[in-house]
């Protein structure tokens, strides 16, 4: 069997990682098995309270930022085409006719108003509520009445009355449901829209989809669609139902637990090859508990629905940072450094574009802060007094470091030392001038060196000194050791 699998994203605001995740999954089991991955557009619902149509772009871009892009899809176009559900509105109607005809589905007249009240009524007696099936029992003289006067209508799907459907689901395993537990679900609106079961179903169907992939949410909806596609006499593709993704606190993610949408994590500065990594985990097991690092071409190779759990997926923001910082810190600092560079112009740190000696510069500073990124966004805090000569000092450093007659005195030796060597110079160069105030006045080397770190970054933790000093450079570090005399406290405070 030739394996098919289809991403399915509605525009009704930006992709969800959620959804990114079952696309990735589309991805990897159409690639592992030689097969094809489509996509297409679910743009049926026209709410306007939820209809985005600036969120296609952004459905895009994720697709493209990970590097998962469908072999066809409503961009390149494909045999399967058109791939946007509002240009099959007349197909959706077609199958609506057929099932009317097989006995499958039947017209429903019923207004708002009266299935308002139906399901007051309901509520009132403490029972299940769900259409009570009026119009499936109408009078064949009162239906053809009905269809005379051309009365709004919508079309449902005739679920059996009684009796089980039972399906197989490649996660969960066989389902079973009780009949009576289901209603009759709208499949064509009075607008001549459908509804997702209907475009769904027929979708899949007509582009021979082989395995439906999708969240554990739509669990519920299955039997209706099982029992869509074996009304139609089609067959059946695998259905693969995806565990929940919950926030740290176990309960469903969403956004009070911090951002869930994709393109934030795009801007915030996370690496496509961490964002496929983490979310390729938080459902599935490589079978390797030790290790959580992989490339996408390991997780390629390891893939299985078999690793797919059927338990929900905790989505850890912390352990996602700390995924990223290591997908950091194994990529090419070349690339590491034309990613960092968009942020630091958008901070102000260099221009935008950066000029050749900006770049020249970022490409020895970026090195250094590295081991404490996490994402991106962090190289503008993390490198900015490098660029910028600090304004003043952390008040808990000046108050430790820069306080009486030795902080003093340690800044003019050490002005005059560096003032001696050349305006490019090692770190090596830089330690052995540290040595030299330390012996010079008798002082610890640890207090020359915190009070120098703090002296030329107005910070207290950075990066190693020496190379910080050395990537600095003489003229920056010798201004900024006789600017921070003026931050010399007269003598050294608590705390």
């Amino acid at each position: 069997m030739s394996v098919k699998t289809r991403y399915a994203p509605s525009p009704t605001g930006p992709p969800h990682v959620g959804n990114l995740r079952t696309a990735i999954y589309d991805w990897l089991l159409a690639r592992k098995e030689g097969g094809v991955f489509l996509a297409r557009l679910e743009d049926t619902d026209r709410d306007p309270a939820r209809y985005r149509p600036e969120s296609v772009a952004q459905i895009e871009e994720s697709l493209r930022f990970l590097e998962i892009e469908p072999d066809a899809w409503w961009v390149t176009g494909g045999p399967d085409a058109p791939y946007v559900q509002s240009e099959r509105l007349p197909r959706y109607r077609e199958v609506a006719e057929e099932l009317i005809a097989r006995g499958s589905a039947y017209r429903c007249w019923c207004t708002e108003e009266r299935l308002r009240e139906m399901r007051k009524s309901q509520e009132a007696r403490g029972g299940a509520t769900g259409y009570d099936r009026r119009c499936r029992r109408l009078a064949p003289e009162e239906r053809a009445r009905q269809e005379a006067e051309g009365a709004p209508s919508v079309v449902r799907l005739a679920m059996p009355e009684s009796g089980t459907i039972t399906l197989q689901d490649l996660v969960y395993g066989e389902i079973t449901v009780d009949c009576r537990t289901l209603d009759d679900p709208v499949l064509l609106k009075a607008n001549g829209w459908p509804t997702y079961h209907l475009a769904a179903a027929t979708d899949d169907h007509d582009t021979a989809i082989t395995h439906v992939l999708r969240g554990e949410e739509w669990l519920p909806s299955a039997p209706k669609h099982v029992h869509l596609f074996r009304s139609m006499g089609w067959p059946e593709p695998f259905w693969v139902h995806l565990p929940l993704l919950l926030g740290p606190d176990r309960k469903k993610l969403s956004k009070r637990h911090g951002s869930t949408q994709f393109v934030d994590f795009i801007r915030e500065g996370y690496l496509p090859e961490a964002l496929f990594n983490f979310l390729a985990l938080l459902g599935w097991s490589p079978g390797e508990a030790e290790r959580e690092i992989f490339t996408r071409q390991e997780i390629l190779e390891r893939f299985s629905i078999a690793g797919l759990m059927n338990h929900p997926a905790v989505f850890d923001f912390d352990k996602l940072r700390w995924m990223n910082g290591e997908h950091l810190r194994r990529a090419d600092p070349e690339r590491i450094l034309r990613l960092s560079l968009p942020f630091l112009s958008r901070a102000g740190i260099v221009g935008d574009p950066p000029s050749e000696d900006e770049r020249a510069y970022a490409a020895k500073v970026i090195p250094l802060v590295i081991e404490r990124m996490k994402v991106l966004s962090e190289a503008a805090p993390l490198t900015a007094f490098f660029f910028q000569d600090p304004a003043e000092p952390e008040e808990k450093g000046r108050r430790k470091w820069l306080a009486g007659p030795q902080a003093e005195e340690i800044l003019r030796q050490a002005e005059a030392w560096f003032s001696r060597l050349e305006p490019e110079f090692t770190d090596a160069a830089a330690e052995l001038m540290v040595d030299a105030v330390s012996q010079a006045l008798g002082v610890p080397r640890a207090t020359v060196i915190h009070t120098l770190r703090v002296a030329v970054t107005g910070r207290t933790a950075g990066p190693g000194l020496f190379e910080t000093l050395a990537v600095l450079g003489r003229d920056r570090v010798v201004r900024r050791l006789r600017s921070a005399r003026g931050w010399i406290l007269p003598e050294a405070q608590p705390g």
